[in-house]
């Protein structure tokens, strides 16, 4: 095809390539208004046009949160303060493993397992805690390492830990960071006993873990019984199998009375999933 532009004018500049189209043109040839020949008043109010958005703000009325008298509900799955949960009859979940331990990034978590005791308790027998061949003896979530990711929630077996609502820890006092096995227990539910005291009759391991416990048995009852009135005539001498392993942890902060009396066990992952 022959190139009709041949010998022809096509500069920027030529007359019939400004009738067509003004690409490439000098500035001051182009029709329509410069940008830069604006009035007066848009000049001068140029540099803060970028803090529109800031002034308009500045007048519009602020939502206040009042925490913490109305403090703001959190979401179903928010990451709390951790719970160590039961079974219905208040055997504990937790079977020693040491596997929330292992995968915790912050090594925040301490876990000593010990064996469960089915010695029978005129023979001198301690009873068991768990379901499982061991239970968690000592357990303790340091909160100052603690970064609340739930890697030891999934790492869990038995779903033994899972994690509240609650999120008001702070304290001035490091050593009430340190939440000790009674601290991290679930409260006892209506209908649950306290351990330790052996398994519902007729049932194994397996059962508790398929949901086959639905409350504690009459011998159940009677073994918990039993073994009150044996620990009110002497004491114990297991410092960890009822109390805090360590004695910063053995006060209480306000943190832990708000929290005993309004038990989030309801609130929790293991409540809305259980």
């Amino acid at each position: 095809m022959p190139d009709d532009t041949v010998g022809k004018d096509v500069s920027p500049q030529s007359p019939a390539n400004r009738k067509g189209s003004e690409v490439g043109a000098p500035r001051d040839q182009r029709s329509g208004s410069d940008e830069r020949e604006k009035g007066f008043l848009s000049e001068l109010f140029a540099p803060v046009a970028g803090f529109g958005v800031s002034f308009s703000t500045m007048f519009r009325k602020v939502a206040t949160e009042e925490y913490p008298e109305k403090p703001r509900p959190t979401a179903p799955r928010f990451h709390g303060r951790h719970q160590l949960n039961r079974y219905p009859d208040g055997l504990e979940k937790c079977i020693g493993c040491e596997l929330c331990a292992w995968a915790c990034p912050a090594d925040a978590i301490l876990v000593e397992g010990a064996d469960n005791d089915d010695t029978p308790l005129d023979q001198g027998g301690k009873g068991r805690f768990s379901p499982g061949e061991r239970y968690g003896r000592v357990y303790q979530i340091n909160y100052l390492r603690c970064i609340f990711c739930g890697l030891c929630i999934e790492a869990c077996p038995t779903r033994a830990l899972t994690m509240t609502n609650f999120y008001e820890l702070a304290d001035n006092d490091r050593g009430k960071l340190i939440f000790t096995k009674d601290q991290l227990l679930a409260p006892l539910q209506s209908g649950m006993l306290t351990t330790p005291m052996p398994m519902s009759d007729g049932l194994e391991e397996r059962d508790y873990y398929q949901g086959k416990v639905s409350e504690p048995t009459a011998a159940q009852r009677a073994y918990v019984e039993a073994r009150d009135a044996r620990d009110a005539d002497g004491d114990d001498d297991d410092a960890y199998a009822d109390g805090p392993g360590n004695v910063g942890a053995a006060v209480p902060g306000v943190h832990d009375l708000v929290h005993s009396s309004h038990p989030t066990a309801p609130e929790t992952r293991e409540g809305a999933n259980p």
